[in-house]
């Protein structure tokens, strides 16, 4: 799967804490290779997020994307809870 990031979604990255960043690289990995992993718990978001999907980095932080084909996603978001805001 081919991922591509907003420059918002680079923004926020780079505020993440280093251990969150590790295990964001991890949980990436594991997206390409099937971005419906349990382990991710990848949901589908509601109200005015409903065009979005979400997937867990560890417990309180989140990636929100969407999928432009079935080859290719764009990763719009990430951070604790409060993005969804």
């Amino acid at each position: 799967m081919e991922i591509i990031y907003t420059s918002k979604f680079r923004r926020e990255y780079k505020r993440l804490p280093d251990k969150i960043k590790s295990i964001a690289e991890q949980n990436e990995k594991v997206f390409r290779d099937n971005p419906f992993n349990p382990a991710l718990d990848t949901h589908k978001l509601h109200g005015r997020l409903k065009e979005f999907w979400s997937f867990s980095i560890g417990y309180k932080y989140r990636i929100i994307f969407e999928f432009a084909n079935k080859d290719t996603a764009y990763f719009h978001s990430t951070g604790n809870h409060d993005i969804y805001q």
